[in-house]
């Protein structure tokens, strides 16, 4: 019993930091005045060095091995998931992570001045850093292994690299001839949504949809950001957007985007705060929740069917006609369009392959970072047919990689074919989800997902969860079923 309590104490502290810097983390991305960028970067690095410390404990080391072979699921599952962090973190120096989390504090104003100014070389030297830290730490963990393969690992910890990578190939095949096609056959989709759409009436039309969908305000909030992002626990899940004046479709879809990850957030298992069974089970599934949100609700016929009044109501002055135009125009796939964020359904993926296929050559010393503009603009001509003005709507577009983040693009596209999978499986318990979106009830949606993913939290790893949700494992042929149908339709191909 007493190592059963020592144990939970470590866990509970480890957490809990963790839990401190996301809400610093906030702050500095919503709040924080520019000045306080060298105190916030210390901040960072005294309470990763605590954390760190704690998790790579010896003592908490002999807990682990103390622990009863036999225990009941939930204790198992938390000793599973803080015995790999233990063992993973132990290899990788305290001063490495102190000077990590500081590098990542401070190369955050100096990605957002670079993307204001649009100039990569005033973002270059910090970027090449991040990157050789980040290689040093993977050199730390596994020096034999493929370091690209390392850093996924903090956003995806049991779905093997080569399974996510045939994904992605999979993936550019269905694609690319599909996007060929609507390009040379398809019926054009001329006309926009675009117009002058107030920055502080779309924010009211974000809160409207939110509430229609059922944010929970009592444990979150809508602010705004330079990059879309959600952050918190179960008892606080904070979201952020962005808006552009003539457009008003990107930053609602972003809003509805960020509301999935809350809406898992906030349907953990709270019982169990304080330790990983209160936690995700990694990004792709994280992501297959805001991409099921995005695309599956938000984009669907029946959305706009029920939200257009609202639209009508905020933006009195605009003439935008009947659900069906508009839901043809929200689905237009965007072949001029630079901005993955700001992207459809299909060429999002080719964005994504994009960003993976330079990252992993980064951390492999495949490319210099020197390189990162022209081989960023040389893909997208390959790949979309189109060169970014610029290199803010070019290769910093992202803010992905001024936080170190290598390795959690792909997550996006993996997550995405989940969500399709998600998808088709509601739809085999209750027939078509547009008709619970016309009846207004998100509820059941919530529930399917609460009691299918939501719930277990961090209990059982990436691919038992998926068999458990689903009855099989990840599969790509209902996000390609999916996509072939919608856009032949759209498209009349």
């Amino acid at each position: 019993m007493r190592t059963y309590e020592e144990f939970n104490q470590y866990v509970e502290r480890i957490e809990n930091l963790k839990e401190v810097m996301g809400v610093l983390h906030w702050d500095q991305e919503v709040m924080m005045p520019e000045g306080g960028v060298n105190a916030r970067a210390m901040q960072f690095s005294v309470l990763s060095a605590m954390r760190h410390e704690l998790i790579v404990d010896e003592r908490l080391g002999e807990l682990i091995e103390e622990m009863p072979e036999e225990v009941d699921e939930e204790n198992e599952s938390i000793y599973r998931e803080i015995k790999r962090l233990h063992e993973r973190s132990r290899l990788v120096p305290t001063e490495l992570i102190k000077e990590l989390s500081q590098l990542t504090s401070r190369s955050f104003p100096i990605w957002v001045e670079a993307k204001r100014k649009s100039d990569f070389k005033h973002f270059e030297k910090t970027l090449q850093l991040l990157i050789e830290k980040k290689c040093e730490m993977a050199r730390c963990i596994d020096g034999d292994a493929d370091p690209y393969e390392i850093l996924i690992q903090d956003y995806e910890p049991y779905l093997s690299l080569s399974s996510i990578e045939e994904i992605l190939v999979n993936l550019k095949d269905s694609l690319v001839p599909l996007i060929k096609k609507i390009r040379e056959e398809g019926e054009d989709i001329k006309e926009t949504l675009e117009g002058d759409f107030g920055l502080q009436d779309q924010k009211y039309l974000s809160e409207d949809v939110l509430n229609l969908i059922g944010y929970d305000w009592s444990r979150g909030r809508l602010d705004t950001s330079p990059h879309p992002f959600s952050m918190g626990n179960v008892f606080d899940a904070r979201i952020t957007t962005r808006f552009e004046e003539r457009n008003f479709v990107d930053g609602l879809l972003s809003t509805i985007h960020e509301f999935g990850h809350a809406l898992y957030t906030l349907s953990l298992p709270s019982e169990h705060y304080g330790t990983p069974l209160c936690g995700d089970m990694g990004m792709i599934i994280h992501e297959s929740q805001s991409r099921f949100w995005e695309n599956h609700i938000g984009k669907s016929l029946a959305f706009w069917e029920e939200i257009l009044p609202i639209i009508e109501l905020r933006f009195p002055k605009m003439k935008f006609g009947n659900p069906e135009k508009v839901y043809r125009m929200v689905n237009r796939v965007k072949l001029d369009n630079s901005i993955r964020v700001n992207a459809d359904e299909l060429t999002y993926h080719l964005h994504i392959i994009i960003r993976y296929e330079i990252e992993s050559a980064l951390i492999r010393g495949e490319l210099q970072v020197s390189e990162i503009p022209s081989v960023w603009n040389e893909k997208m001509e390959k790949y979309l047919g189109i060169t970014p003005e610029n290199d803010s709507t070019g290769c910093l577009q992202d803010i992905h990689w001024s936080h170190g983040s290598f390795g959690y693009f792909p997550t996006y596209s993996v997550g995405s074919v989940l969500a399709a999978q998600i998808n088709h499986h509601i739809e085999q318990d209750v027939g078509d989800i547009g008709e619970l979106i016309r009846k207004g009830d998100y509820q059941y949606l919530k529930n399917w997902l609460g009691e299918n993913i939501h719930s277990h939290g961090g209990k059982y790893t990436t691919s038992e969860l998926i068999k458990r949700a689903t009855g099989e494992d990840i599969k790509i042929d209902y996000f390609v079923e999916y996509i072939n149908r919608k856009y032949s339709e759209l498209y009349r191909i």
